[in-house]
């Protein structure tokens, strides 16, 4: 898990450029998701600077970025949402709990070997969450952004909140409005401008400070002699680092977050590694998926002890890290510590920053949380997907963002062990030239023996269809007067003890009914559990062939000798087959 041994200066120089953008847009995006999250800022800055540390250090991805992200931070909300506003305390220490048991979980994914599962789960069940989160990191910053008190309890649906807030609530407070309004077009315009000039991405970040000087400037954002401010702000930042701190647990808390905890940890490693490969098939550079699993889930770990704020890969920052030129880890390391660096010089500052900014740089956020192409593609294209899109994407506005992301992998999983379940079967065929095809329907009735091809996973789902390929073979060979079979196994992968047994009492009954089966392309692990069965004990060698033991093929190998013995068998001579 070491850095690059020969790291020089070059290397260094352009971590450290790297370093500056990201932690740029790191500030304002660990306050405002951690207000996204229902929280202290200072825990989303903590997460910022720990658990990009700590995954920095132990992760596989030159480039991946890890702290506090919009999706994590919605799941976290919800987990979060059955506390009152007032119970900030306990909900803080649920929070703490909450990270230490995602990283845990993530940690035994990689103990496990499980990491390359997440191959498994469908995009989809990734663009729906992430359209659904958008729309809910959308409503939940409206009440921010036009500066009124949210109203309703957490046990209310968010939608239902919203209504509650918009026709029962405060009246809209203008100078919030206004900062909002700003923001959103300042925003915009740097964006464009930084795209434009190909400048580094201090844009959030620039426009961050210039809002909250004219804000402070104008004095709404300096308590009045009520002490209070004419519009939000996001609340004083101590100047410190994470310090150690054991959650406190309730064994009622532990059990109702555990299924959040699960669901926070599937989010957190399919949103790191998507966003890890997807860089990595610029850079071609090699993952280690399980290490970067342990990297994740160590980062957390730490961060539940070190009051954070759960985190992940960040799209955003990781996408800049790599556009800002970063070589190695060592960028993510650096980030870390320039953000301590200004949370210990500057941090007292961030009292001065408005909320409705921050409300407006998270809607800006969630716009951009949404890839219109590639969702309107998936819609357009495939149906499966576009089911899983959807249902993912309604699950999460009805049930909320936990239970979506669960409904959405179980979906994936339902749909593919169908598909890994289908044990493809095909019948070849010699024909007039000596090639060997797939039969066609006006192919001549071979004969003297008949030659099947399997493909697919040999485990306990294939089972009936493995028997029905068998019977199959069993009524062609009664119905022909055939004497031989061959069976080509070449594709064939994974045999399990069922599917094993499948095949000895196959080759048992066909001996004894006086069909001889030859066994072609046997790969080393079928080989081998042959052997286990003792099946030469009973069962001719001859008519196994290994793959690779021939050096033409191990099928055409079976077809020589079987067309010579029939040629021997009826006097003539076999020609002998020489092409695929």
């Amino acid at each position: 898990m070491s850095l690059k041994l020969n790291y020089g200066g070059a290397w260094a120089r352009r971590d450290l450029v790297a370093a500056l953008t990201v932690a740029a847009i790191s500030l304002p995006q660990g306050m405002a998701y951690a207000l996204l999250a229902g929280v202290d800022p200072r825990y989303g800055l903590f997460s910022a600077i720990l658990v990009t540390f700590v995954a920095s250090v132990f992760g596989s991805s030159s480039h991946l970025i890890n702290g506090p992200t919009s999706a994590i931070s919605l799941v976290v909300f919800a987990a979060l949402s059955t506390f009152d506003p007032d119970q900030r305390v306990e909900a803080a220490e649920a929070m703490f709990l909450l990270g230490a048991l995602v990283g845990t979980i993530q940690i035994l994914i990689a103990a496990f070997k499980l990491g390359d599962l997440t191959r498994y789960i469908s995009e989809s069940v990734i663009l729906g969450f992430m359209a659904a989160a958008a729309a809910l990191l959308a409503i939940g910053q409206i009440s921010n952004a036009l500066g009124v008190r949210d109203k309703g309890t957490g046990a209310q649906h968010i939608l239902y909140r919203l209504w509650l807030t918009l026709t029962q609530g405060d009246a809209v407070n203008g100078k919030a409005l206004a900062i909002s309004v700003s923001t959103l077009v300042l925003a915009l315009v740097a964006r464009r401008i930084v795209k434009r000039y190909h400048l580094p991405q201090f844009d959030m970040f620039a426009v961050l400070l210039l809002v909250s000087f004219v804000a402070f400037a104008l004095g709404w954002t300096v308590p009045g002699v009520d002490g209070k401010t004419a519009i939000a702000v996001a609340g004083t930042v101590p100047a410190a680092l994470p310090s150690f701190h054991i959650p406190s647990v309730h064994p009622k808390l532990f059990l109702e977050l555990a299924p959040d905890s699960l669901a926070i940890a599937s989010l957190g490693l399919l949103e790191a590694l998507a966003i890890a490969k997807s860089i990595a098939h610029q850079t071609r550079q090699p993952l280690d998926y399980n290490r970067q699993c342990l990297a994740e889930g160590l980062a957390n770990l730490a961060g539940g002890f070190f009051q954070c704020l759960p985190g992940s890969g960040s799209l955003s920052r990781s996408a800049i890290n790599f556009q800002a030129g970063a070589a190695t880890r060592m960028s993510g390391i650096f980030t870390a510590l320039i953000v301590a660096t200004v949370v210990l010089v500057a941090a007292p500052l961030a009292r001065y920053a408005p909320k409705p900014a921050l409300a407006a740089l998270l809607l800006l956020t969630a716009a951009r949380l949404i890839d219109v192409r590639r969702l309107s593609h998936t819609l357009q294209v495939s149906r499966m997907d576009a089911g899983i899109v959807v249902a993912t994407a309604v699950s999460a506005l009805a049930f909320g963002l936990d239970q979506a992301i669960l409904i959405g992998i179980a979906l994936s999983f339902m749909l593919f062990i169908p598909r890994a379940a289908r044990l493809k079967s095909a019948e070849l065929f010699v024909d007039a030239q000596d090639v060997v095809r797939e039969r066609l329907t006006g192919d001549p009735k071979p004969e003297g023996f008949r030659i099947y091809d399997l493909q697919g996973e040999l485990f306990f789902g294939v089972a009936p269809e493995l028997e029905q390929v068998f019977s199959n073979i069993r009524r062609v060979a009664r119905e022909e007067g055939l004497g031989h079979a061959l069976i080509r196994l070449k594709r064939v992968r994974n045999p399990d003890v069922v599917s094993l047994e499948r095949f000895e009492q196959f080759l048992k009954e066909a001996e004894e009914g006086g069909l001889k089966v030859w066994l072609a392309g046997l790969q080393p692990d079928l080989f081998d559990a042959f052997g286990r069965l003792h099946l030469t004990q009973w069962f001719d060698a001859h008519r196994l062939f290994r793959q690779g033991a021939d050096d033409d093929s191990a099928t055409l190998a079976a077809i020589r000798q079987i067309r010579g013995l029939l040629s021997a068998e009826s006097g003539g001579e076999g020609r002998l087959y020489y092409q695929v």
